[in-house]
């Protein structure tokens, strides 16, 4: 595959017209904005991920560094003139239990949840504090074309979360149902206008109405990577990027080690299969793969652009919120 002209991709990521968690099209700060879904492909990002492989080639094409403490980051969405990160600022970590109490595995520690909304520059906005009681840990978000849905649950399998949805315009935020699990990602399907989320690891999904009412839920057929971060596409389709750490040999690095595993997935979400997966190791400046955790993508002609923000705010660079793109020759 060919290596892609920085040039030629940051033309392209400036007349960029996609869908990414909504009608979004990308500026000349290579970041989204609002646009008219019509204007749009049909499921292209379905159509040219659909050719990457582990042998695609990504090249980073910016780097913006957040200038405010992030903390853990977690879930990223683009909407109109603004971005959102979602964080978790853990206070007391997590610590495991001998044997499972009461149903949990570990203690519930303390942290609060952060949803930071910023312009295209990176600056600051506002900072919205979000959580109840153990619920303080906020994951993966969606943004469809109106508000922004994040889920804010406990740091910990096997527990519960709340689901917000925030105004993206006015900012308001507004509580929508609680669920009797873990949700580590939310994404509302652009077909059905429901809710689907994932549960610790991401699984197991869950589909709801936007009132909190479910109706399905399904074990993740996949095990490559848990994802983290989704968005939805057009016909009942969501991509999610995400991060398996996985056992290494003790000589790379002692007993216990493990090595990072990045990762993208094409999820069917009406026959609840995988459609395609391709591995990204690509690495961050504190050595994390970029699919860590927030992860956004749009498409363009045949040019892949990728967003993500793997590095909390105490290591490495600090956050960096990194592009990358790529060309793809889709089957036809």
């Amino acid at each position: 595959m060919k290596t892609v002209d920085l040039r030629r991709a940051l033309l392209t990521i400036v007349a960029l017209v996609v869908a990414v968690g909504g009608a979004a099209t990308a500026s000349a700060s290579t970041t989204p904005a609002m646009t008219n879904a019509g204007a749009v492909r049909k499921d292209a990002v379905s159509a040219d991920f659909a050719a990457v492989t582990r042998d695609t080639r990504w090249e980073l094409v910016s780097t913006l560094k957040l200038q405010f403490p992030t903390y853990h980051t977690e879930g990223l969405a683009f909407a109109g003139d603004r971005m959102f990160l979602s964080a978790v600022q853990v206070l007391e970590p997590t610590k495991k239990y001998p044997v499972p109490q009461g149903g949990y595995d570990r203690t519930p520690g303390k942290g609060i949840g952060h949803v930071f909304v910023m312009d295209r520059a990176g600056h600051l906005q506002r900072d919205i504090v979000l959580g109840e009681g153990d619920m303080y840990h906020p994951a993966g978000m969606d943004f469809d074309g109106t508000s922004v849905w994040v889920p804010v649950a406990q740091y910990r399998p096997d527990s519960s979360a709340v689901v917000y949805r925030i105004d993206a315009r006015t900012l308001a935020v507004h509580k929508q149902f609680e669920v009797a699990d873990h949700v580590g990602g939310i994404v509302r399907d652009a077909a059905s206008g429901h809710l689907v989320g994932q549960s610790w690891g991401s699984r197991r999904f869950y589909e709801w109405t936007t009132d909190g009412r479910r109706i399905a839920a399904w074990d993740n057929p996949g095990f490559f990577v848990d994802y983290q971060d989704c968005q939805t596409l057009p016909q009942r389709r969501m991509i999610c990027g995400g991060i398996a750490n996985l056992p290494q040999t003790p000589a790379a690095g002692g007993a216990g080690a493990t090595y990072e595993l990045g990762g993208i997935g094409l999820v069917d979400l009406r026959a609840r299969q995988i459609e395609h997966e391709a591995p990204v190791q690509l690495w961050s400046a504190a050595g994390h793969v970029v699919n860590r955790n927030p992860f956004k993508i749009a498409a363009a002609g045949n040019t892949l652009t990728m967003w993500v923000a793997p590095d909390n705010g105490d290591e490495g660079n600090g956050t960096e919120l990194l592009t990358y793109a790529t060309t793809v020759a889709p089957p036809r």
